[in-house]
């Protein structure tokens, strides 16, 4: 039996799953609306005064400001207008239903449209969000929502600077805290030599595709390639942790629960390239089909996903910048070439099916000879 019309509908099965993938991908991507990237750097600096037992950070780059509270006492959160916002405490985490920034802080740009409860001089309604004592938030006076950079940025762009120092006002009982921060530019990575890597990884990883796969060569390169896709799922793996860990996730159990709520597609991709790759290491049937699908997926819902993180200074991974930018550079080499590699097979197998011989035996129409 031809494996022609096999192989067709496998590629017909690639299309569509990679379709699937395509209009699923966005709905659950990074979580809410953390960023794949940004040039200002938010940070916290110190609390004044500090309370034993009282923790700050930014999470998801800078995008959300994260507070924790172990004091035994209830810390409230005032919001733009003065008026309580957030309440943490034993009892878990409250958002006060007539609070404007309760609906601001939704969106990183802070365009909720308000609801009429909306009103800061209304007494607090309490609404509670969560049982546990950190609470995690877009704050718009820790962010740079301008479209432009601030003028003393664009004078001069490629220094790193600060653009404001920033404070976040708390309560505990009659008394007044402050969580103190900055945000700074930091001027952008140069991306071309990234790009540049990343086309020669694609041009060598695609080049396993032209050794004919009936040979010895051919069988070598096909395993390297499938070696190659499996450490591309391999670095999917590692950055798609990073950003569960940097949006906050702590121990095994929040990671987890992190990456299946936020980075479920990204994790997903990783470890059907693992998987691909494992499959073309045996050499199993059909492994050029794998190669195909699972580097377009790994290219598309890894690679071009995170193409931020190139050409960004800030990242959301908990590690150095640099290094995500070495996963991000692997993940678009090893996808995108492992497509090119499983296509030319494919190819090369079609031709190959279309100039076979024919079937030399007699038929009735053909007696043998003699």
């Amino acid at each position: 039996m031809s494996l022609l019309p096999l192989r067709r509908a496998a590629v017909v099965l690639t299309a569509a799953l990679a379709a699937l993938l395509a209009l699923a991908a966005p709905a659950a991507a990074h979580g809410a609306d953390a960023p794949d990237g940004t040039n200002y750097r938010a940070a916290v600096i110190e609390f004044s005064p500090a309370p034993p037992g009282l923790t700050a950070r930014m999470v998801e780059a800078g995008a959300r400001l994260e507070l924790t509270n172990h004091t035994g006492r209830d810390v409230e959160v005032i919001g733009y207008s003065g008026e309580p916002y957030l309440r943490i405490g034993p009892g878990g985490v409250y958002e006060n239903t007539r609070s404007p920034a309760t609906y601001l802080n939704r969106t990183i740009a802070g365009d909720t449209q308000l609801p009429p409860q909306a009103d800061p001089a209304a007494p607090p309604t309490w609404q509670r969000i969560s049982a546990g004592p950190t609470a995690r938030w877009h704050d718009q006076r820790t962010l740079w929502l301008e479209s432009a950079p601030p003028s003393q940025v664009t004078a001069d762009p490629a220094r790193e600077q600060q653009v404001r120092a920033w404070v976040v006002p708390l309560r505990t009982g009659d008394q007044p805290v402050e969580v103190r921060g900055t945000l700074d530019w930091v001027p952008p990575p140069d991306a071309y030599p990234w790009w540049v890597a990343a086309t020669l990884g694609f041009l060598l990883i695609g080049a396993a595709g032209l050794v004919p796969a009936g040979s010895t060569a051919g069988t070598r390169a096909l395993r390297a390639a499938g070696a190659l896709l499996a450490a591309g799922g391999l670095a999917t793996v590692a950055l798609t942790v990073g950003r569960a860990l940097d949006a906050g996730a702590a121990g095994v159990g929040g990671v987890l629960l992190e990456l299946v709520s936020g980075q479920v597609w990204t994790l997903l991709t990783g470890l059907g390239a693992l998987a691909a790759g494992g499959y073309a290491l045996a050499r199993r049937e059909a492994a050029d089909f794998a190669l195909a699908l699972a580097g377009a997926c790994l290219a598309l819902f890894a690679g071009v996903a995170n193409l931020a993180v190139l050409s960004r200074s800030v990242v959301p991974v908990l590690w150095p910048a640099g290094l995500a930018r070495v996963l991000v550079t692997l993940i678009l080499a090893t996808g995108a070439g492992a497509v090119a590699a499983g296509v030319l097979r494919l190819h090369a197998a079609s031709r190959a099916a279309r100039h076979a011989p024919g079937d030399p035996r007699p038929t009735a129409a053909t007696p043998a000879r003699r």
